[in-house]
């Protein structure tokens, strides 16, 4: 573990390189190889006429910057749900948000005519809302505060719930489910830029909320009794880290879909490597959290060539082997 500041300060300055190596990756490599010099000429004198150029801008470069958004806000919402629950096998999927997320673009297109992209955007932004505050809603105790256990035992209930309503859906209607499968894996590929946009107030909110709140989420670690010797109100501190949970984690399953194990992998290393100090963890995770969803989705190009398969499954492959691990390792 890092502990000296000048070590940390070295760290996350090596992060941002693996992150810019990775992102490199991303945009040069795949079916179709782009050089170096083809993907900088794109950004400057792009030619609608090059094909080499078309690539990069419709589809490597949106990919690859959906990723770095996507795995830097699944990581830091993980690292705040394990800290809120002090579960560490809690990720943002604890709250419902991804069977939410599924269950509201599954009504979305088979009930309702919606069937752009921006559409599932927002559907599935919307139910991520819904679910995180069902789940909030039924795990409050009598002094409103959100306990562990309940919490956990909510979101299980609330993922059951919806997961079940989607499979009836999809099953009454079956060519939705051939229009959002690739949606319900979790991928980063077939985005465009702009269904980012409209998403980027929330992150950057989400993110500013965090930064005020990196001393409360330090305190909360304390436990409860001692955020009240510091005239805190632990039931406050834990509804607005739950708040930018769900914005951060919402936002990523509306843009990229159900992808898992970001959330619950990569907060360990970043304490395995900076430690508990959540002013150098969060940087951690998002820096750690984009580098392994971009070398995941580059993966993902390789295993199956020519074919690229969804980056959700490649996250699964990688993630369950850790959460057996972590769960034989320490009791839920």
């Amino acid at each position: 573990m890092l502990s000296s500041r000048l070590s940390r300060c070295l760290g996350l300055f090596l992060s941002m390189a693996l992150v810019a190596v990775a992102f490199m990756a991303s945009v040069m490599l795949g079916t179709t190889d782009i050089a170096l010099p083809t993907f900088i000429d794109a950004l400057i004198h792009y030619d609608p006429a090059r094909v080499a150029h078309i690539i990069v801008l419709t589809e490597r470069l949106p990919r690859a910057v959906i990723a770095v958004l996507v795995g830097a806000s699944l990581a830091i919402a993980g690292a705040l749900m394990q800290t809120m629950t002090r579960n560490p096998l809690a990720s943002p999927s604890i709250l419902g948000i991804n069977a939410g997320a599924m269950f509201f673009v599954v009504v979305a297109v088979s009930l309702l005519p919606l069937h752009a992209p921006v559409d599932y955007v927002w559907a599935a932004l919307l139910g991520a809302f819904v679910a995180a505050c069902l789940v909030v809603m039924l795990s409050r105790g009598r002094q409103g505060e959100l306990a562990p256990l309940r919490v956990v035992l909510a979101g299980v209930a609330i993922t059951a719930m919806f997961v079940s309503f989607s499979q009836g859906l999809l099953i009454i209607d079956q060519q939705s489910f051939e229009s959002v499968l690739y949606w319900l894996a979790g991928s980063v590929s077939g985005r465009e830029l702009s269904l980012v946009v409209p998403l980027l107030p929330l992150f950057g909110g989400a993110l500013l909320l965090c930064a005020l709140l990196v001393r409360h989420a330090n305190a909360l670690m304390l436990g409860d009794d001692m955020v009240k010797g510091l005239g805190m109100r632990a039931g406050t501190i834990k509804l607005l880290l739950g708040l930018v949970v769900i914005l951060l984690a919402g936002s990523s399953v509306a843009l990229a879909g159900m992808i898992g194990f970001v959330g619950l992998i990569v907060p360990h290393m970043a304490r395995g490597i900076f430690g508990v100090d959540h002013r150098w963890l969060l940087p951690a995770c998002a820096l750690l959290g984009a580098s392994l969803l971009l070398l995941a989705d580059v993966a993902s190009r390789f295993l199956m060539a020519p074919q690229d398969i969804p980056v959700g499954v490649m996250t699964a492959l990688i993630g369950t082997p850790f959460f057996i691990h972590l769960a034989r390792r320490k009791p839920a």
